[in-house]
């Protein structure tokens, strides 16, 4: 029994340093566990736990035992001495064996979820740096309708000096109906050309408008974007402050564990 104590506790030592370091053991050791936490797996596992705590349980009784047996004797004979070191020695080793179990268990679940956490970063990454390269093009694509606008102001603004000079001589040559007609005639086609262009700017403002409002919906999505980005961060602190902690508390093991076989052989 001892022996198999030993070589499962080795075996989750083992387990619990592959799963500390990136190494490509890491990833064979979370797709065993993975594989391990399915189907009827959690249910064996809880089982051999269950009997695990009442073995420990029962070596807890038997120390308690023997010694309520040396305060009514008054010592410990010689084969009590062995008795209460093998229990404690197979108490300790079940203990042990126990907490790094629930070491990896821990160890496996942050790992899952700080694949998770990076691949979510990843995606708003991309996200944040397809609406910068959106916004930046439809800034540009807003100052070249805003240039545009400009020069058709411009268009209009000259046909409308155009359209007064020829009102004026229109007025002064009224003795000259055919050149008046004609006037008339040049008037309506330059009021038409002016209509059109007007009908263009309104068109333009229009999209101007929409794409103002896409902009800032794009805004609003980046700053919600960038605050859950903040809150992948601060979770990811967190998963590595306890990832620290569990290799800690395994190193306090560890210490544990060679004081305790320093004192077995002395």
């Amino acid at each position: 029994m001892i022996r198999v104590l030993f070589t499962l506790l080795m075996a989750e030592v083992g387990v619990v340093v592959v799963l500390l370091f990136k190494t490509p053991l890491r990833k064979l050791a979370v797709m065993g566990l993975d594989r391990l936490k399915r189907g009827r797996g959690p249910v064996m596992l809880k089982t051999v736990a269950g009997t695990m705590l009442l073995m420990l349980s029962s070596s807890v009784y038997s120390m308690a035992r023997i010694k309520n047996r040396s305060t009514d004797i008054g010592g410990l004979t010689p084969t009590e001495q062995v008795l209460m070191s093998f229990h404690i020695l197979e108490a300790s080793l079940m203990g042990y064996s126990l907490l790094l179990a629930l070491i990896i268990d821990r160890l496996h679940h942050y790992i899952r979820e700080l694949r998770g956490l990076r691949k979510s970063l990843e995606a708003v990454m991309k996200q944040n740096r397809a609406l910068e390269e959106s916004k930046s093009g439809g800034s540009d694509e807003m100052k070249a309708r805003d240039i545009e606008i400009s020069k058709l102001n411009q268009q209009i603004n000259q046909l409308k000096a155009e359209n007064a000079v020829q009102l004026t001589v229109t007025k002064q040559n009224r003795a000259l109906e055919e050149s008046k007609s004609g006037g008339s005639d040049e008037i309506k086609a330059r009021d038409e050309e002016i209509a059109k262009l007007n009908q263009q700017i309104n068109q333009l403002k229009a999209k101007n408008e929409e794409k103002l409002k896409e902009l800032k919906a794009a805004d609003a999505n980046m700053t919600a974007l960038r605050k859950q980005s903040e809150g992948f961060l601060i979770e990811y602190d967190r998963l590595l402050e306890d990832n620290q902690n569990l290799r800690n508390q395994l190193h306090s093991i560890d210490l544990t564990l060679s004081h305790s076989d320093s004192k077995k052989h002395p």
